[in-house]
């Protein structure tokens, strides 16, 4: 068993977090999660309204006693969600573990702490990190240039980031971007993490809720099948390589604003990919790290997988290169 301060901090028998992803973390996925060791996360803005979170949170729990959190992205928009509404059903659901991500946590993190909530908080760089430990978060997730969704702007990638933040953050943290494998989490614990976060590989699993073509397609993929987004616009957005991501690169990339991408980007046609399996019907988000995905397990052999292979580098593999003078 790997025991860090991350499974003691969340209550946990693996260091592995499941990523709070758009229309994927969902009660079925989460709670397979939690049920396997490791931390299962439902994704908030996933649920249309709080009081359907209400129940997304009864019903995850309806299928899991282990710890499991919730997902609450934080982002500037014209029209935002009622975040204070969303925070409030986390709380009163009795949820123990928030991840906060997007977004300063600053204006949730008082209300969360009175509330006994731990709180983790995603960042893209160590200067991000170390101002979330200044506000008080428990732990933060520090995700890699290699990651899907919002990577940040300064592309760096894991092998620097993860032991930079190792040497600057005092608070527990763990890995996220580019793991799949018992080799990537032997690696993160190397460098300092003390778990990883996985997105892509828990997308691609059978618990997923989403089209077992967009698995498939995850399956077939390589590691050089993905899109950078928005990157005139500084925020970019890692997807999967299809016609509607490579179209809105051209755009942007010939000049376009997101008033020329905005249909194409749309939230709605994302999740049409994931509920019908037509993978060209819009964008979706998807790593790198799909070039070492080469299954769909449960997301019971997925942990236990990667754990044992996790613990055969670390006590056997590793150990048996170090050779003595005699």
């Amino acid at each position: 068993m790997l025991r860090t301060p991350i499974t003691e901090l969340l209550g946990i028998a693996h260091p592995i977090v499941q990523g709070g992803m758009q229309w994927v973390g969902r009660a079925e996925l989460a709670s397979a999660v939690s049920n396997a060791g490791g931390l299962g996360i439902l994704t908030g803005l996933t649920q249309p309204t709080p009081e359907a979170l209400a129940a997304e949170i009864a019903r995850c729990r309806e299928m899991t006693d282990k710890p499991f959190g919730v997902n609450l992205t934080i982002l500037p928009t014209i029209s935002p969600p009622p975040y204070d509404e969303y925070r409030r059903v986390i709380i009163e659901s009795g949820v123990t573990i928030v991840e906060t991500a997007g977004s300063s946590p600053e204006d949730h993190l008082g209300d969360f702490k009175a509330a006994g909530v731990t709180v983790i908080h995603k960042c893209t760089s160590v200067r991000h990190a170390l101002k979330a430990e200044a506000l008080g978060v428990d732990a933060v997730s520090i995700d890699g240039f290699e990651c899907a969704g919002h990577p940040g702007e300064d592309d760096i990638p894991g092998l620097v980031l993860i032991p930079r933040a190792a040497d600057s953050l005092k608070i527990p943290f763990i890995a996220s971007g580019g793991f799949a494998d018992g080799r990537g989490l032997a690696a993160a614990l190397a460098l300092g993490a003390h778990g990883v976060n996985m997105g892509s590989r828990f997308m691609c699993t059978q618990e997923s809720p989403i089209h077992l073509k967009v698995k498939e397609r995850i399956v077939a993929a390589t590691e050089t099948d993905t899109e950078l987004m928005f990157r005139p616009l500084r925020n970019t957005a890692r997807v999967a390589s299809n016609s509607v991501s490579r179209k809105v690169v051209e755009i942007l990339d010939a000049g376009g604003e997101f008033a020329d991408v905005r249909e194409l980007v749309a939230g709605a046609r994302g999740r049409g990919v994931y509920e019908t399996g037509d993978i060209e019907a819009g964008v979706w988000s998807v790593g790198m790290v799909q070039g070492l995905i080469r299954d769909i397990p449960t997301v019971a052999e997925a942990v236990s997988r990667i754990v044992s292979e996790a613990e055969e580098i670390i006590t056997r593999r590793l150990p048996g290169l170090v050779v003595r003078d005699v």
